[in-house]
C-alpha cells in the first residue's frame, strides 16, 4: 500500500528542527510501544547527527497498555543495545508514569545544576501521544491533544520549572515509506490521516497478520471457537454477525474493517504488538534487496538509453 500524505507543513517543520537542534541538549522520541520502528522517523535520526557527533536520546514507547508485554521489553532490549540511546515503556495519560522520563535526562547529564536547563526536543510521528505527554510533564494543559494526527503545527518551548526545558515539536512523516508493512501499521494505529487509506485493505492486512499471531484474542474478541482460515472469510464472518450488511446482503468490508481497526486502536481487542525485532531485521533486508534491483535496472536503463544515443 502506497501512503501519498505528506502535508506541507511536516516539510517546514523538518527545517525548523534542523535549525533548532544545535540548541538543545538530547532528543526525546516518542514512539507507539505496538509499532516501535515503524514509528521511529529515519528523518529524526539523521537530525540527530551532526559533525560526526550524534545527540543522546530517550526513546519513550508511549501507550505501552496497549502493546504486548513481552514484545515490547523486546523492543526496549533492542534500542538499550545501540548507542547513546535509553528506552522506557510509558502511558503518557497517567501523570505517574512520567517521572522516570525526568530522571533519565537527569542521568544522561549528571553534572548539571539546575541554574543550566537541560533542553529536551520531543520529537515523533503523528499522533504517537506527544501532546499528551507534555501536558502530563508540565501538570497542566499546554499541548493541544486530539486523535487525529497532525494536531500540533509549530514549535513552542516549554519550562517545566524544575531544570528542563521542553521544546515541542509537529509530528512528521517522511516522504517516502520504503517497507510496505510500515505503511500499513502506521494506517492501522491512526498516524497516518483515514483519508489516506483503504480501510478495507488495511483491514485485510490487520486480520491476516492478527490470525497467525493472536489468534486467541481473536477467538475471545469475536467468541469464534474455530477461526476462518483467511481474512475475507473472517471479515465477512463477524460483519454478518455485526450486521455490517450492505446492497444484496452482502457484508460491507469497509465498515466492518473500520470496527476492527478502530478495535485495535483503543485496546478493545487486546495488548498487540504488531511487530518484532525479529519481523523489522526480516523485512529490512527484503527493503534493501528491492532498492538494490531497482538501482541496477535504473542504471540498465540509462546504459541502455546512452547507447541508443
Amino acid at each position: 500500500m502506497a501512503i501519498h500524505w505528506y502535508p506541507g507543513h511536516m516539510h517546514k517543520a523538518r527545517k525548523d528542527m534542523a535549525k533548532a537542534l544545535p540548541k538543545v541538549d538530547l532528543v526525546i522520541e516518542v514512539l507507539d510501544a505496538r509499532i516501535p520502528s515503524s514509528s521511529e522517523n529515519p528523518v529524526i535520526a539523521d537530525l540527530r547527527t551532526k559533525n560526526g557527533y550524534t545527540k543522546p536520546c530517550i526513546k519513550l514507547l508511549n501507550k505501552s497498555d496497549l502493546a504486548d508485554d513481552a514484545t515490547t521489553q523486546a523492543w526496549c532490549e533492542a534500542f538499550d543495545a545501540q548507542g547513546n540511546v535509553k528506552a522506557l515503556p510509558m502511558m503518557a495519560t497517567q501523570t505517574g508514569q512520567v517521572k522516570p522520563l525526568i530522571a533519565a535526562c537527569r542521568q544522561l547529564f549528571p553534572d548539571r545544576k539546575l541554574d543550566k536547563p537541560i533542553h529536551a526536543m520531543i520529537m515523533g510521528i503523528p499522533n504517537v501521544g506527544k501532546s499528551t505527554l507534555i501536558n502530563a510533564l508540565a501538570g497542566r494543559m499546554i499541548a493541544k491533544t486530539g486523535n487525529e494526527p497532525a494536531i500540533t503545527k509549530n514549535q513552542q518551548r516549554i519550562d517545566l520549572g524544575n531544570g528542563i526545558v521542553l521544546w515541542d515539536t509537529p509530528g512528521i512523516l517522511w516522504p517516502k515509506i520504503e517497507n510496505e508493512n510500515s505503511s500499513y501499521r502506521l494506517a492501522c494505529i491512526g498516524s497516518i490521516k483515514d483519508t489516506a487509506m483503504d480501510y478495507d485493505d488495511v483491514g485485510f492486512y490487520l486480520i491476516e497478520y492478527l490470525l497467525v499471531a493472536y489468534p486467541e484474542l481473536l477467538k475471545a474478541r469475536y467468541d469464534i471457537e474455530n477461526l476462518p482460515d483467511t481474512p475475507l472469510h473472517f471479515l465477512e464472518h463477524i460483519g454478518a454477525r455485526r450486521g455490517c450488511l450492505g446492497a444484496g446482503g452482502l457484508v460491507n468490508l469497509v465498515k466492518i474493517s473500520t470496527i476492527v481497526i478502530n478495535e485495535l486502536r483503543n485496546g478493545t481487542l487486546g495488548k498487540i504488538s504488531l511487530e518484532t525485532p525479529a519481523m523489522i531485521e526480516a523485512e529490512m533486508l527484503e527493503v534493501e534487496r528491492i532498492l538494490k534491483e531497482k538501482a541496477e535496472k535504473k542504471a540498465d536503463r540509462k546504459k541502455n538509453f546512452k547507447k541508443k544515443r
